[in-house]
C-alpha cells in the first residue's frame, strides 16, 4: 500500500534524512587507503548510538539476504555494487566505495548512498560514478506532482544509456517512511507516461546503480553481498526525496 505523508511527517523525515546525511559524510571523510571496512561500520554504529537513532540494518532479515544483516551500513567495494556486507578488508589504492546507509530516528527512515573512490582514480570508475549522479539529479528534477514513475525511471535509464551502462531491473528505488522498503517499487528504467502518478506526499527513495559492462549480477557467498557478473566495477547513488506541490524535496541533506 501507498502512503502519502503529512507535511509535519515530511519535516519528520527530513531530520531522518539530515542524520543519514551527516554518517555518510563523516565516513567518506575518514575513509582513505588503508581503512578497514569494520572502521566504517563500527563509525555507523557509534553515530547511530550517539543520535539515540535505530539501526534499518542490523537486524533485516529480507528474502534475498540469507540471514540477518549483522551490520550498521553496506560497503560494496569494485565489482560489489549493491548490499556490501563489511567484512575485514583493507581499502588500496584505486579501490571504488559505495556506501549505502539507513536508520529510524524519532520512528522515521532516512535512506542514501554515495559512491567515491580512496586514492588514484582511474577515469573508466569516474565516468561511472558521475554517471549515477548525473541520473539520480535528472531523476529529481522530473519528480513531480501529476509525473509517474515511469518518467522517474526513464529519466535514470536514459542517462545510462548516454554513457553506455544498462540498468538492472531486479533492484531499485522505494518508499521510505516507518520503514526502509516500503511501497512503491521504482525501477531504474522504464516508460515515460507509465506507473503511479505522483502525488503531494509521497516519499520514495531513487537509487541509480550502473555497473560497466553489464546489467548481470550475482549473490556473494557471504549472502549478502551482490557482485557484477563480469567482475568490472559498479557505482551507486542515492537520495530520500519528498514529492511536495513545489516539486522534489531532497530529505537526506
Amino acid at each position: 500500500m501507498i502512503e502519502l505523508r503529512t507535511l509535519n511527517e515530511i519535516d519528520c523525515l527530513a531530520r531522518a534524512g539530515a542524520f543519514v546525511h551527516t554518517v555518510l559524510e563523516a565516513a567518506r571523510e575518514t575513509t582513505k587507503v588503508g581503512t578497514n571496512l569494520l572502521e566504517i561500520d563500527e563509525l555507523a554504529h557509534k553515530m547511530i548510538s550517539d543520535a539515540k537513532a535505530v539501526s534499518s540494518y542490523f537486524d533485516y532479515h529480507p528474502s534475498f539476504g540469507n540471514s540477518a544483516f549483522g551490520h550498521y551500513i553496506c560497503t560494496s567495494i569494485n565489482d560489489a555494487v549493491l548490499h556490501g556486507l563489511p567484512f575485514d578488508y583493507a581499502l588500496r589504492d584505486g579501490d571504488l566505495v559505495s556506501l549505502d546507509f539507513a536508520a529510524s530516528l524519532d520512528g522515521w527512515v532516512g535512506d542514501s548512498a554515495i559512491s567515491f573512490i580512496v586514492g588514484t582514480p582511474s577515469p573508466q570508475d569516474v565516468k561511472l560514478i558521475k554517471a549515477t549522479e548525473t541520473a539520480l539529479a535528472s531523476a529529481i528534477r522530473i519528480a513531480k506532482p501529476k509525473k509517474r514513475l515511469g518518467d522517474i525511471s526513464q529519466a535514470i535509464g536514459d542517462v545510462g544509456r548516454m554513457n553506455g551502462y544498462t540498468a538492472n531491473m531486479e533492484f531499485g528505488g522505494h518508499g521510505v517512511g516507518k520503514i526502509m522498503h516500503a511501497d512503491p517499487h521504482v525501477p531504474n528504467d522504464g516508460k515515460r507516461g507509465r506507473g503511479y502518478k505522483l502525488r503531494p506526499g509521497l516519499v520514495i527513495a531513487i537509487e541509480p546503480w550502473f555497473m560497466q559492462g553489464t546489467n548481470q549480477i550475482y549473490q556473494d557467498r557471504d549472502g549478502w553481498t551482490l557482485r557484477s557478473k563480469n567482475g568490472k566495477n559498479g557505482a551507486h547513488s542515492e537520495h530520500t526525496i519528498a514529492i511536495t506541490d513545489a516539486g522534489a524535496r531532497i530529505l537526506t541533506l
